[in-house]
């Protein structure tokens, strides 16, 4: 009796201490279940395939839902960019329904539905883990693979197959406003976490301890401000507090998963306003280390004009519905502190400024690629891109005929004239210059190189000293 009353005052007092909705724990937060007239989820707006999945884990008996940012979008009336769905059933059962499956993760495993290039994204529930560094918890039987759960000394998650209730994952998500689950059985959303009320509220709260869930996953940091920018929200006090502070950790995570989020931040339609979110929170420092050294107090030094102007252009093309490139964003962003690098190993070392460019331009990609893995396919084309501007100014002869010959000519043109809006009028004469070339004919082109060749200063060619030609012997007849 004594114990249960000692629950009650307990839980009032917590109640009490926090009555501000800003510092809200998972503890107090109530079930709520939205019936179909209620919410407006309408099964025409959900994707075909992800309904032919969530039917079959539902005849098989197994229990799914749509869950987290479809429902999300959804619900803001917005088209999802993607389906995911969360299950009872384990992966290895899941693999057993659908034939075109594939298991993928080791940190999460999940599993992936195929249907040619849409890809259904389906988890099992989410239980808790000890706080035991490992935790293995057998299968029911011989077929399923362990459950195991560790961490790193810091907290990080390092493996998180454990599985659970819906309750249990539903505590386990990151924000309130995905902890959503829609049904396709009853056409009913259940919200775990108050989130639909932080929808309407324009609020993006993390669940439980900031700092702990955090250190969990530090990539969260970069998804409360991704979703606050995606979704015309603020990022809650609380859950804003630690960033500054914990933005550290994003050196722990795995360069080429961050490389996947820099595309997610940056091309998202909103990457001008991301960036500066990021930039006020030190998160973009930390994937980028090499721009930070370039940043001024006023924003003034040509590496954060170039960043602003990219980003700016990107977002546009991306509301033109245009292609983007990330090599062109990248090559971009970390031009001018190439230039810099390479002027300093000139000077250093004594080598020609070409030579000097072509090692900078390896070195800064080096060290980019420690941060965020860039494909080599990407550090090729910005490579290329690169390179290309020094070959611009050079059009005698049938240099500049060959010069737009290069599979990478268009987008190193492009790169020149951006280039243009920042540097000196060499620059803008000369682009100039290469987009009249490539609008004239093939006879207009041949006039001007000549016309280059004319009015250059031909440098005179210096000849090898000949060496003394030895007389040969005479022959003895």
């Amino acid at each position: 009796m004594g114990c249960i009353i000692f629950n009650r005052v307990a839980n009032f007092c917590r109640k009490v201490l926090n009555r501000d909705s800003s510092t809200r724990v998972p503890e107090e937060q109530t079930l709520q279940v939205y019936q179909r007239p209620e919410h407006g989820i309408s099964r025409k707006d959900i994707s075909e395939n992800a309904l032919k999945v969530l039917y079959r884990l539902n005849k098989a008996g197994y229990d799914a839902y749509l869950v987290g940012g479809g429902v999300r979008d959804l619900l803001l009336h917005k088209q999802p960019k993607d389906f995911d769905i969360a299950t009872n059933a384990t992966p290895e059962e899941i693999k057993k329904l659908f034939r075109n499956c594939r298991l993928i993760g080791r940190r999460f495993r999940l599993a992936h539905i195929l249907f040619g290039r849409d890809i259904i994204e389906v988890a099992t529930f989410r239980g808790h883990h000890s706080d035991a560094p490992t935790q293995v918890v057998a299968p029911k039987d011989n077929k399923q693979k362990p459950q195991i759960s560790s961490r790193s000394e810091e907290g990080m998650l390092l493996r998180d197959n454990v599985y659970g209730t819906i309750e249990e994952d539903a505590e386990r998500r990151d924000f309130t406003i995905n902890a959503l689950y829609y049904s396709v059985k009853d056409f009913t959303v259940t919200d775990y976490a108050q989130g639909i009320e932080d929808l309407n509220n324009r609020v993006v709260r993390l669940m439980g301890d900031p700092e702990t869930r955090y250190r969990e996953d530090p990539v969260r940091m970069l998804r409360a401000v991704r979703f606050a920018v995606k979704l015309d929200m603020d990022i809650e006090p609380v859950t804003a507090a630690p960033i500054r502070e914990l933005a550290s950790l994003m050196q722990d995570i795995p360069s080429a998963r961050l490389f996947e989020e820099s595309l997610k931040l940056l091309q998202s339609g909103q990457g001008l306003e991301t960036y500066r979110m990021l930039r006020e929170y030190n998160l973009f420092q930390q994937l980028f280390p090499i721009l930070s050294d370039h940043f001024t107090e006023n924003n003034s030094s040509k590496t954060e004009k170039m960043i602003e102007h990219i980003l700016g252009s990107t977002d546009k093309r991306i509301a033109e519905d245009k292609r983007v490139n990330p090599a062109f964003i990248y090559a971009a962003m970390l031009w001018y502190p190439m230039m810099i690098r390479a002027e300093e190993v000139s000077f250093a070392s004594g080598l020609s400024f070409y030579d000097a460019f072509m090692v900078a331009s390896n070195d800064i990609l080096d060290e980019q690629v420690r941060s965020i893995a860039i494909p080599r396919r990407h550090t090729t084309t910005v490579r290329d891109i690169w390179q290309q501007q020094l070959r611009f100014s050079r059009r005698s002869g049938k240099r500049a005929f060959k010069t737009m010959e290069h599979p990478k000519f268009r987008a190193a043109y492009d790169f020149l004239e951006m280039r243009s809006l920042f540097e000196g009028s060499d620059i803008k004469e000369l682009a100039q210059w290469w987009n009249e070339f490539q609008d004239a004919d093939y006879n207009q082109r041949g006039q001007m190189a000549t016309h280059i060749n004319d009015g250059g200063v031909r440098r005179p060619r210096r000849r090898r000293p000949q060496q003394q030609r030895r007389k040969k012997p005479p022959v003895n007849s």
